[in-house]
């Protein structure tokens, strides 16, 4: 905790032994937030309106392993708090994390591999990655192995999610199709 930068920590509660760790770091602004906000729509400003669009509340259907390789169990807990941060970047959102921290973030980008690109440029290796879409084709893959990725979460869903798991399944990383796709404005 010592090494760690934190301006600001947010949470619905603290017990006391946390308020000591969090006491030392010089200038932390802690913040007790009960009551997460209850809305159901999001709006949006574009050039020339707004955009209504539902809260995106879910974080998966649920955790499915399409891979012979599975994710250990450290892994499996990196892509899901992994997802949780993506599903809160503008797409096409990839996140690379490493032990529970965002290692390279990126979203944002026309198209899926750039995003892949830029997080993985960040982050470097020895992370898992979150998309916030579907891997339809074979290249962010190629692009995570080179990496040396061992795990990725994506939403599934594509008609050709068969290319991409094959590309997991050549490479031996572990693929988790989660049946919910984040789509962040």
């Amino acid at each position: 905790m010592v090494k760690t930068f934190l301006e600001i920590v947010i949470a619905p509660d603290f017990d006391e032994e946390a308020l000591e760790v969090l006491k030392t770091k010089k200038n932390l602004r802690v913040i007790k937030c009960t009551t997460p906000p209850q809305d159901e729509i999001e709006v949006v400003s574009v050039d020339g309106g707004i955009l209504i669009q539902d809260v995106d509340k879910k974080l998966y259907e649920e955790l499915k392993v399409v891979t012979k390789t599975a994710p250990t169990d450290d892994e499996m807990e990196n892509l899901v708090f992994g997802m949780k941060v993506a599903k809160f970047v503008k797409s096409n959102a990839i996140v690379a994390i490493k032990d529970k921290m965002a290692k390279g973030i990126a979203g944002g980008q026309v198209n899926r591999i750039w995003s892949t690109v830029q997080a993985l440029d960040r982050a470097k290796d020895g992370v898992v990655l979150a998309s916030d879409g579907f891997f339809p084709f074979r290249d962010c893959v190629e692009e995570a192995n080179k990496c040396n990725i061992k795990a990725i979460i994506q939403p599934g869903g594509s008609v050709r999610d068969k290319e991409s798991i094959e590309a997991c399944e050549e490479y031996g990383i572990a693929m988790v199709i989660t049946g919910t796709r984040h789509f962040k404005h």
